[in-house]
């Protein structure tokens, strides 16, 4: 089984209110499952803040602190907070989380982000405080 869809299995069995709701948790420990390891914070802000061979790294729009606002940097929008103890929001759509994860990593990779390179991410950001 892909893991994306090992994922998403993972993901609709661990989301309590609808299947589309979620916390940062619960996507955490999805794209972990579905890694087959767990997030590491140190690995997942080096990623967030390092090129990979492309143009932007994830902290060209999002700040290399993002708990506060970021600037889109092409198109100049100011974009929410992304650590999740700064805005409440993020990380609550499993839906939205993925079409993000998806349309940025190829920004920044040029491809999809792997579920531990997700994982990484995700728990550093976690680790954030606003």
């Amino acid at each position: 089984m892909r893991k994306t869809n090992r994922f998403l299995m993972v993901l609709s069995l661990a989301a309590s209110s609808s299947l589309w709701a979620a916390t940062p948790t619960e996507l955490l420990n999805g794209y972990a499952t579905a890694a087959g390891a767990k997030g590491q914070p140190d690995k997942g802000q080096a990623f967030f803040t390092s090129t990979h061979g492309k143009e932007w790294s994830c902290s060209s729009c999002h700040t290399k602190q993002p708990t506060g606002e970021g600037l889109h940097a092409s198109t100049r929008k100011v974009i929410s907070p992304l650590a999740p103890a700064a805005n409440e929001k993020r990380f609550t759509d499993s839906a939205k989380t993925e079409k993000w994860f998806r349309r940025n990593c190829n920004d920044v990779l040029g491809r999809e982000c792997s579920n531990a390179e997700k994982a990484d991410v995700l728990s550093w950001l976690m680790t954030l405080k606003p």
